[in-house]
């Protein structure tokens, strides 16, 4: 106990202000600090998971693109081999270039070149034969001297494989001195063995600037080096496609950097002719550094603005206490010098405002006891003599509903005994109807007991205008004893009354009808009264669902904010009214929504 008073008045004894300090430091800025160190740590592990995610995902597109390429270099290659019509025209003997060229015209001129413009990654589609007799040029070729020395042919030559993919040098196009990089499909054409009678050899060149795009699109991510079976780097953003004149094929090696960074190797494909083929993705190392970075001066950023959010709040609520706590520990001061200062300042609703209230609220008090008792007196006199005299007018202004009961059956006896039939009948409407507005104690009734209230007003409405009114009812047996908010048909019974019957020369009606049909109780209001202009018809509707209670259509928007409070949006709710040809409102509620009476309700 003593522990616990200790602790106490050590606290008590803490100034405001290293309080509000103590509880920003312990309650604001340490929790922060907390949250900051636990959510970098988890951030840390979400990105370096989704950067090896975006890795893989780099790694095996840019593959899934080079190892297209390949395939479809392949697939046109099988296209041609087992096209015999070409074999047929190349393993023919001709008599002189002229009947070539005319076979050259009528079959070959496009037979080759058609598959280019819709494989864009070929680049060229060469066919070799050592047929001495075609003319060679554009994509058919003589297999000379000069072919066999080359290195692709070499290359073929020394392969088993029925389809080579291989990497090579040679001259370049249109030059006979400068040579570049190739990567092509080689294949013997030999499907045909009745069409072997001269050596075929088809030649697909794919274009390696689009195997360029893909390693330098995924540059972002990783750094890729495609690599043939002899370690070789075919292709990679540092070495470009177009090498020089003497750049030879480099062979892969990790230098001191690479080796400390993530090395991702992946193959092109399963196929026997890009085995050994792969693709090698080095990590740039500074794109997690530079997410992380990122991560950090956002995470510091918000840490900071939250930090410097609550200390402007903490000084705000320190100097706000602290303001009118010095203010009125000086006035207390004043008062033990017999000094009644009231202290004008903005007080507040909070617990120091409530303290310089009673503070204003005794000196005030005080200062009248010593300096002015009489008049206190007095005062006290008039604030009962106002108090008196409100309440008689509060006793004035109340009627007894007996009383007006009574009032009412005094006349009704009068018009009795003086065959007031007319005037009996409607005092005694009047009557029912003042009962049962007095009697109504729930918000929810049975329809029955609306119709039944309706029917009162109308007899006295049809006292009113006599002749000139008419009123009817087709009201459906199963919907009486559905349950609605009380007041929810007789506000638009009294609208149709006001605004459509008294503007008519002839018969005013008023319809009233309720049934039940698709599941829903319909209720509708009808007269043949003047109608509703468009553009009043337009106001309506928009005031009917504003907020304002203004406007000339409160009885109708009052019904309507009572069903959609009881039911929400669910109910549909419609004015359909035309100039001089009446206006009919309406609503329907779902039943579902509905209670039921199921014994009818008595007077």
């Amino acid at each position: 106990m003593r522990k616990r008073i200790r602790f106490r008045t050590l606290i008590n004894d803490i100034p405001l202000n290293y309080k509000f300090i103590l509880i920003y430091v312990i309650g604001v800025l340490l929790p922060i600090v907390v949250i900051n160190i636990v959510f970098l740590g988890e951030m840390t592990g979400i990105i370096k998971e989704r950067e090896e995610q975006n890795l893989e995902i780099s790694l095996e597109r840019a593959r899934k693109d080079i190892h297209d390429f390949i395939d479809g270099g392949v697939a046109i290659s099988h296209a041609l081999n087992t096209d015999k019509m070409l074999y047929e025209t190349l393993d023919r003997t001709y008599e002189s270039p002229i009947e070539f060229y005319e076979i050259f015209d009528d079959q070959l001129r496009h037979r080759v070149t058609g598959y280019i413009p819709v494989n864009n990654h070929i680049q060229r589609i060469s066919i070799f034969t050592d047929n001495d007799t075609i003319v060679s040029g554009g994509s058919y070729q003589l297999l000379d001297d000069k072919v066999k020395n080359s290195d692709w042919y070499r290359l073929r030559q020394q392969s088993t494989l029925p389809v080579l993919v291989a990497a090579y040098r040679a001259t370049v196009a249109n030059s006979a001195t400068v040579t570049g990089p190739y990567l092509s499909v080689i294949e013997s054409m030999d499907y045909f063995d009745t069409y072997n009678t001269y050596d075929k050899l088809l030649r697909i060149d794919i274009d390696l600037s689009k195997i360029y795009d893909v390693i330098v699109r995924e540059q972002d991510y990783l750094n890729l080096y495609l690599v043939n079976e002899r370690n070789e780097i075919i292709m990679s953003a540092d070495s470009g496609y177009q090498r020089g004149v003497t750049d030879a094929y480099p062979v892969f090696e990790l230098s001191e950097k690479v080796k400390n960074k993530d090395v991702r190797v992946i193959s092109i494909g399963t196929a026997s002719y890009v085995k050994g083929w792969k693709l090698i993705g080095v990590t740039q190392g500074n794109r997690l550094s530079s997410a992380m970075l990122d991560m950090q001066l956002y995470v510091g950023f918000i840490a900071a603005v939250i930090t410097l959010f609550s200390l402007i709040f903490i000084y705000i609520m320190l100097r706000s206490y602290n303001y009118r706590v010095k203010r009125l520990s000086r006035h207390m001061q004043k008062v033990t010098n017999e000094k009644f200062d009231l202290i004008r300042i903005e007080e507040g609703n909070d617990e120091i405002g409530g303290l310089i209230q009673n503070f204003n609220i005794m000196t005030a008090r005080i200062n009248s006891l010593i300096n002015n008792v009489y008049k206190l007196e007095i005062q006290k006199k008039d604030l009962e003599m106002e108090r008196v005299r409100a309440e008689l007018n509060f006793l004035q202004s109340q009627m007894n509903p007996h009383f007006l009961f009574n009032t009412l059956n005094a006349i009704l006896v009068v018009c009795t005994k003086n065959n007031y039939s007319d005037v009996t009948d409607i005092i005694k409407s009047l009557s029912k109807l003042l009962r049962r507005l007095l009697g109504w104690k729930e918000d929810i009734v049975p329809l029955e007991e609306e119709i039944l209230f309706i029917e009162m007003y109308l007899k006295i409405e049809k006292f009113r205008f006599r002749d000139k009114f008419e009123y009817e009812l087709d009201i459906a047996p199963e919907a009486l004893h559905y349950k609605i908010p009380k007041m929810s048909i007789q506000p638009l019974v009294e609208n149709a009354c006001k605004h459509g019957i008294q503007a008519v020369e002839g018969e005013g009606v008023v319809k009233i009808a309720a049934s039940v049909s698709d599941d829903r109780l319909c209720v509708s209001v009808k007269d043949n009264g003047k109608g509703i202009e468009p553009e009043k018809h337009r106001e309506m509707l928009i005031s009917m669902r504003s907020e304002s209670t203004s406007g000339n259509s409160i009885g109708i928007r009052n019904v309507y904010r009572r069903l959609e409070l009881y039911y929400n949006d669910l109910v549909r709710f419609n004015i359909d009214s035309k100039p001089n040809q009446g206006t009919t409102v309406s609503f329907e509620i779902p039943i579902r929504l509905l209670d039921h009476q199921d014994y009818p309700q008595g007077e």
